[in-house]
């Protein structure tokens, strides 16, 4: 069976004030974890290379935007801190563009926790005024489940409409298909989004440390066309819509930057330089089709601002830091075959039990 969609007529989207008994945790350093053996966790400095990395790299050409590595400050992570025992939920719904089905959580009885004093994506609070992705991000840490959300809006009926939720056991290792071969997640490639950014409060910790790093690794995008169209590669399970040829990078690839590469020729960037530091690390992974490369969370919600490091959000400084790094400074990791695209779905069940740490 292929995916299917549930498709629910659009509410009054207004703005709705939340008046609960928590708010989002107003510290985070560090984001999500997944435990250490997870995939994202894993020190790659040394794995071998895609025989074709040469000539993948080549054939993508460059980031999008210009060909400048620019990091998109929009995304905030939310938390419900353990002490907090009767958070508030409210009931998930289908989005304007339906829901993805089986690929997200069933939508029968489904609920998610919403901290009052929260925001989407890109937004101030819950309602979706950007009509951009507005995900909502929430960290319950008293069961360690992430909860993400994809296309999301808190209605007039104090609904939240989705097109895709997903829950995430940050307990568990997953297998090399993530939640399911050929399923997406509220990223593209079937990947957590909130695991894979990275904040003000990472950044402070790694940097108290001589050439420390943030110690995972971090997502980025592409625009479609500068990706093989139809494949993916694990750790991915799914794709987008890549419409680039056959020999460019396909989703879920893994990208190191260069040992090569002088990180101290940014020496009078700290953040910048632990920044690159993971990447030649933990590298890069191939989340989603757009044109900002990389994905930071934003401020509000850490206790570490970004002007700690000279950068000014207001003033886009913080987005072009590590501008004039190329994706020829980049190699491609092997992490297994492509896969073709088609969108059957077959989600491992939420019982798995996967114990071998090394099998990609």
């Amino acid at each position: 069976m292929g995916r299917n969609r549930i498709i629910s007529g659009p509410g009054l989207l207004v703005a709705l004030m939340i008046c609960e008994l928590f708010l989002p945790r107003a510290f985070a350093e560090t984001l999500p974890e997944f435990p250490s053996n997870a995939v994202w966790n894993r020190n790659i400095s040394q794995e071998p290379l895609n025989p074709n990395s040469d000539d993948m790299i080549a054939a993508t050409g460059g980031w999008g935007f210009g060909d400048q590595f620019r990091i998109d400050l929009s995304m905030h992570v939310l938390h419900v801190p353990s002490s907090v025992t009767n958070p508030t939920w409210v009931d998930v719904v289908a989005g304007g563009y339906g829901y993805y089905t089986p690929d997200c959580e069933p939508l029968a009885g489904l609920r998610f926790p919403l901290p009052a004093g929260g925001a989407l994506e890109g937004e101030t609070g819950y309602t979706c005024t950007s009509g951009g992705d507005c995900h909502l991000l929430v960290e319950v840490d008293a069961t360690r489940k992430l909860y993400e959300s994809y296309g999301s809006n808190l209605n007039d009926s104090n609904q939240l409409e989705s097109n895709c939720v997903v829950i995430w056991d940050l307990n568990k290792v997953y297998p090399p298909q993530g939640r399911g071969e050929q399923c997406t997640s509220a990223d593209a490639a079937g990947f957590p989004v909130a695991s894979l950014l990275f904040n003000a409060d990472e950044v402070y910790a790694a940097s108290q440390t001589a050439n420390g790093d943030i110690g995972h690794a971090i997502r980025f995008i592409l625009p479609n066309a500068s990706m093989a169209a139809n494949v993916y590669v694990h750790p991915a399970s799914h794709a987008g819509n890549p419409t680039g040829a056959a020999e460019k990078i396909p989703y879920g690839s893994r990208l190191r930057l260069k040992s090569s590469f002088d990180v101290n020729a940014f020496s009078t960037n700290v953040a910048a330089r632990v920044i690159l530091r993971t990447m030649q690390r933990y590298g890069i992974v191939l989340a989603d089709g757009g044109n900002i490369a990389l994905t930071a969370e934003d401020d509000r919600f850490t206790t570490h601002k970004w002007s700690e490091f000279g950068f000014d959000e207001v003033n886009s400084y913080l987005e072009t830091a590590l501008v004039g790094v190329r994706l020829s400074d980049f190699e491609v990791v092997q992490t297994g075959p492509q896969i073709p695209l088609t969108y059957d779905c077959v989600r491992v069940p939420d019982d798995f039990i996967f114990i071998d740490p090394f099998e990609y």
